[in-house]
C-alpha cells in the first residue's frame, strides 16, 4: 500500500472513532517484503495471525501522565513499519501543534515550498529532527494540551540507507523514529512510530520538499523490540505557556547531562585566535576577518563582508584587540586597531548608517545602493560600545568614534515606529524596504547600552518602547520571527533577542517595572531554549560527527527553514543563569551547564581538525539530521561557511561577565 493510501486509510478508521476513545492508540502495522510493495493495516494488542504479536502496556507515570509500552515480537523474519495515532478529541480549528525546533503554531509564516500548513495540514518526520522528541497539540479555546515524548534509548545509532525516498529497507538497526500530528479529519491526532517515516513530504534543503519516505526494519524469528512514550495531558492559559511547560516536562524526563568539555575557555580563546590570524584580510579600504563564504577544505579569505550576523566584523576585531592586549600580542592588536580605523573612515553612509553588506573587490557601495538592516546596524553599535568603554577603561578616548555612535542612535529614534517597532530592513533615505516588526528587539540592547554609555534618557525611553511592541506582538502571542537575515519564519534567533532585549530593560530598571521584565524574560527565555537539544541524536558509522563522538545535547536548531544545529548562543546562556538566580528555576542553571559544557567539541585544533582546513575556524552549518545546503548531508558540514559569528559567539560564551559589568559600570 502507498503511503498517501495509508494516511487516508488513517483518517478514515479514526474518523469512526467514538470520542470517549480519546487517548487510546490505534496501531498501524506496515509489512514489507523485499520486492514488493507494503501492505498496511491496522491492528490490536494482542491480535493473533500476524507474522509479528504486538502487546501494549500503560501504566500512571505523573499527574496527569502514562508511560505506553509497546513490545513488538518477530514469529518470523519480517521488515515492519509500526505507526501510532492518539486521537485527542481536539478540533483543528482551534488547534495549534508543537515539534520543538520545528513546528510552532502552525509554521504558517513559512512558505509552501516548506513545512507549513500551507502545504498540508498532516506531517510526520524522523525524531532526529526535533530538540526534543516530541509531538504535542494545544486546544486554543479550552487551554487542554495533549503531547507524546519518545522514551529515547541512549546511546543511539543510526543505518545508511540507499534510497531517499519510498519505500527503503534500512541496512541496519537504528533507534530513529517518529512523530507528527494529523489534522486532515477535523480531529487533531498525535501521530508517532518506529522506524521513521517522512510525510506527506520530506524536507531536506533549503525550501526544498521531496517525495515521502517509509522505513522498514528487520526483525528476526523471535526476536522483539520495545519502544515507550510519555503520554502526558495538561491545561495551558495559552500557546506559549504550553511551549514552557513541555519544555520543563522534557528537561525533567531526558535529563540531560553537562559534557566533560574538551577544553577551558581559556583554551577555546588560544584556539579560536587563530581565526584571527588568518581570516584577516587588509588589502582593501574597509579592513575585516574574513567571516561569511569560506570553504570548509582551505578556509582561504574572501571578498564577502558582512558587518553583523555572518561576519560580526567589528565585533570580532574588539575581540582581536582586547585578547591581544591580554596576552602581549601586537599583531592581534594592530588587526583589532586596524579594523575599527577603516570603518571609521570609510564605513559609514552620509547619514550615518554602517555599510553592511559588499563584495568589497568591487568597491564600497554608495549610499543610494545601501539596504540596512535594523539587526546589523545593531549589532555594530553594540560592539563599538565595548570598544569605546573597554578603550576609556585604559585610558583612551575616540571622540570621532563618539560622534557616529551619537548620530546612529538618534537615527534610530527617528526609524522607531509609532508603535514601538523597527522596520526590519530600510534604505539609506530610513524608507522602508522590509517593514516586518519580527527584529524590532534587536536594537532593544544596543539602545539601552547608548542609554547606559552616553546618559541619553532618550534612548531608553525607545528601548522602552520598542520592548512594549514586543510584549504584544511577540511575546504574547508566542510569535518569535524575522531575525535571521535569510529567511522571515519562526526561528531561535528571533526568540533570544527577545531574551536579551528584555534582560537588559531589567538591569536598567527597578521595582515592578524590573519585575515585569524579568517576568517576560523569562517567558521568552522558555520559547528561546526549546530550541535547544535536549538529548543526542543517533548517526551512522562514517557519518563524520558520530565518528568523532559527537553530542548534540546543548546545540540547537536553527528555524523552520534552516534545519541545522549551530553554536548561536552569544549572551543566552549568562542570561539564562542570571534567570535561574532571580526565578529559583534548577532547570535553567542546568541547561546552561550543559550548553556551556557542549559548544567546544567541534574546535577545529592541529590535532583534531573536526572536519575544518584550518584549526579555529569553528563549523557553522552542523547537519545532524537528513538536511542539508546542497553538499554531503547527515553528519557532516555544508562545503561553505562562516566562520566570522561562530568565533564571536563563542568568545561571548567565555566571556561570562562583559556584558553585565557594562550594564552595572557606574561610570
Amino acid at each position: 500500500m502507498n503511503i498517501t493510501k495509508k494516511i487516508a486509510l488513517s483518517a478514515a478508521m479514526l474518523l469512526m472513532a467514538d470520542a470517549a476513545a480519546a487517548l487510546e492508540p490505534v496501531y498501524q502495522l506496515s509489512l514489507k517484503q523485499p520486492g514488493n510493495a507494503a501492505t498496511t493495516q491496522t491492528v490490536r494488542p494482542g491480535q493473533q495471525g500476524l507474522p509479528v504479536s504486538l502487546t501494549q502496556q500503560t501504566a500512571a507515570d505523573g499527574d496527569g501522565q502514562q508511560l505506553l509500552t509497546v513490545t513488538l515480537t518477530a514469529r518470523e523474519r519480517v521488515y515492519f513499519n509500526l505507526g501510532i495515532s492518539l486521537p485527542t478529541g481536539i478540533q483543528t480549528s482551534e488547534a495549534d501543534f508543537y515539534l520543538p525546533g520545528f513546528w510552532y503554531h502552525k509554521n504558517l509564516r513559512s512558505p509552501r515550498e516548506a513545512p507549513s500548513f500551507h502545504t498540508s495540514k498532516s506531517w510526520n518526520v524522523r525524531d532526529d529532527r526535533l530538540s526534543s522528541p516530541l509531538t504535542g497539540v494545544i486546544d486554543l479555546t479550552s487551554g487542554h494540551t495533549v503531547s507524546v515524548l519518545r522514551c529515547v534509548e541512549q546511546p543511539g545509532c543510526d543505518a545508511l540507507t540507499t534510497h531517499q525516498e519510498g519505500e527503503v529497507i534500512l541496512g541496519g538497526p537504528t533507534t530513529i523514529g517518529y512523530v507528527g500530528f494529523d489534522g486532515e479529519s477535523g480531529r487533531a491526532l498525535l501521530t508517532f512510530g518506529y522506524p521513521y517515516i517522512e510525510t506527506p513530504k520530506r524536507y531536506i534543503r533549503k525550501l526544498t520538499l521531496t517525495p515521502p519516505i517509509t522505513a522498514f526494519a528487520r526483525l528476526d524469528k523471535g526476536q522483539s523490540i520495545t519502544l515507550r512514550w510519555i503520554v502526558r495531558e495538561a491545561e495551558a492559559k495559552d500557546y506559549g505557556q504550553f511551549v514552557s511547560q513541555t519544555w520543563q516536562h522534557c528537561m525533567d524526563q531526558l535529563r540531560p547531562e553537562p559534557i566533560r568539555p574538551l577544553y577551558s575557555p581559556d583554551e577555546m580563546k588560544a584556539q579560536l585566535s587563530n581565526y584571527f590570524r588568518r581570516g584577516y584580510v587588509d588589502k582593501y579600504a574597509l579592513k575585516f576577518h574574513s567571516g561569511h563564504g569560506l570553504r570548509c577544505d582551505d578556509c582561504v579569505p574572501v571578498d564577502h563582508v558582512q558587518l553583523g550576523f555572518c561576519g560580526r566584523v567589528l565585533l570580532n576585531g574588539f575581540n582581536a584587540l582586547e585578547y591581544g592586549e591580554q596576552h602581549g600580542d601586537q599583531e592581534l592588536v594592530g588587526m583589532g586597531r586596524a579594523i575599527f580605523d577603516s570603518w571609521l573612515e570609510h564605513g559609514f553612509t552620509q547619514r550615518g548608517y554602517f555599510k553592511e553588506d559588499m563584495h568589497i573587490a568591487q568597491g564600497i557601495p554608495a549610499d543610494d545602493d545601501c539596504i540596512h538592516s535594523i539587526r546589523q546596524q545593531s549589532e555594530a553599535v553594540y560592539a563599538v560600545l565595548h570598544y569605546l568603554r573597554y578603550e576609556k577603561l585604559q585610558g583612551r578616548k575616540h571622540k570621532a568614534w563618539e560622534q557616529k555612535m551619537r548620530l546612529l542612535l538618534d537615527r534610530m529614534v527617528e526609524l522607531l515606529k509609532p508603535d514601538g517597532h523597527y522596520a526590519r530592513k530600510f534604505r539609506d533615505d530610513g524608507s522602508d524596504v522590509d517593514a516586518s516588526g519580527g527584529s524590532t528587539p534587536s536594537a532593544t540592547s544596543t539602545l539601552v547600552m547608548g542609554y547606559k554609555y552616553f546618559k541619553d534618557r532618550r534612548y531608553l525611553e525607545a528601548a522602552r518602547r520598542t520592548v512594549d511592541y514586543l510584549e504584544k506582538n511577540i511575546i504574547a502571542p508566542s510569535d518569535y520571527f524575522s531575525s535571521t537575515l535569510d529567511a522571515n519564519c519562526e526561528d531561535k534567533e528571533a526568540a533570544i533577542s527577545a531574551v536579551t532585549a528584555t534582560y537588559y530593560m531589567a538591569m536598567m530598571t527597578r521595582g515592578q517595572e524590573r519585575q515585569h521584565y524579568v517576568d517576560l524574560c523569562r517567558q521568552a527565555a522558555y520559547f528561546a531554549l526549546s530550541w535547544y537539544y535536549l538529548w543526542d541524536v543517533p548517526f551512522a558509522q562514517g557519518q563524520m560527527l558520530g565518528d568523532l563522538g559527537f553530542q548534540s545535547r546543548g546545540w540547537s536548531n536553527v528555524s523552520v527553514e534552516n534545519n541545522h544545529i549551530d553554536v548561536f548562543v552569544f549572551e543566552l546562556p549568562h542570561i539564562v543563569e542570571w534567570l535561574a538566580r532571580e526565578t529559583g528555576e534548577d532547570r535553567l542553571q542546568r541547561i546552561h551547564d550543559v550548553i556551556f559544557s557542549s559548544l567546544n567539541q567541534l574546535l577545529p585544533t592541529p590535532d583534531r581538525l573536526c572536519g575544518i582546513g584550518v584549526p579555529g575556524f569553528n563549523p557553522e552549518v552542523v547537519q545532524h539530521t537528513c538536511w542539508d545546503y546542497g553538499r554531503n548531508g547527515k553528519g557532516f558540514y555544508n562545503d561553505i561557511f562562516a566562520p566570522g559569528w561562530t568565533v564571536a559567539s563563542l568568545w561571548e560564551l567565555y566571556s561570562p561577565h562583559r556584558t553585565a559589568d557594562f550594564l552595572t559600570a557606574k561610570k
